[in-house]
């Protein structure tokens, strides 16, 4: 851990704030004037009573939104541990290597500002509907469909960042929130990300075969 206290206190969120939400929890680490870093094992301890999408949630805002530098580095690793583990219906894990990872609480702050009210909003039209899509076995390909959605985040391809990390989003508040009706929108917004990014790189791909052929002559076939 990065300090001397080895978890953060979420229990000081005022109820008026709705002390369960994870927008008050996140906004009450972010402002815990105590530690200057907050490690992945920090985040770990502090949102693993809110579930696995509380965890998808946090480490795929970053990639959704602009960050400080470096910030995306340190929070976008875990989600492909989180996702496959989503989808086999484990508790969430991560190894050492992954949650002694850190960034400065400031950095961490200018994050969850960003995010918080955006969140606040999405956490009010929220509520529990057609909830078995929230609830295994539905739940596992929500996991699948976030574990291949991480794969393509982590994989270094243009356009391959924002939409699939809001993509997660969505379908981690689903989650955590047990609302079909996100998850279902979440659904067809992956759908959308893969059409795209699969367009990108079909295009990518045509564009060095195109080079290619005019630097050595050769004709490519039509069709």
């Amino acid at each position: 851990m990065a300090e001397d206290d080895p978890t953060i206190n979420v229990d000081q969120v005022p109820p008026d704030e709705g002390a369960d939400r994870l927008s008050a929890i996140l906004t009450a680490i972010a402002k815990g004037q105590h530690r200057e870093r907050i490690s992945i094992a920090d985040l770990l301890h502090a949102l693993e009573h809110r579930a696995i999408g509380a965890l998808m949630f946090i480490f795929a805002v970053p990639n959704a939104i602009p960050v400080p530098p470096g910030v995306s580095a340190v929070l976008g690793a875990p989600l492909i541990f989180l996702s496959f583990q989503l989808m086999i219906g484990r508790r969430p894990w991560l190894p050492r290597i992954i949650t002694d990872r850190s960034l400065s609480r400031v950095d961490f702050e200018k994050v969850v500002d960003l995010a918080a009210p955006w969140l606040a909003k999405a956490e009010r039209l929220m509520r529990p509907r057609f909830a078995f899509l929230a609830a295994p076995p539905a739940e596992y390909l929500v996991g699948a469909v976030c574990l291949l959605l991480s794969i393509i985040l982590f994989l270094p391809i243009p356009l391959g960042n924002m939409l699939p990390a809001f993509t997660i989003c969505v379908l981690a508040l689903g989650v955590l929130e047990r609302d079909g009706v996100w998850i279902s929108i979440g659904i067809a917004c992956a759908i959308a990300a893969v059409v795209i990014v699969w367009g990108v790189v079909l295009a990518l791909l045509w564009s060095a075969l195109f080079l290619l052929s005019n630097i050595f002559g050769i004709t490519l076939a039509a069709g």
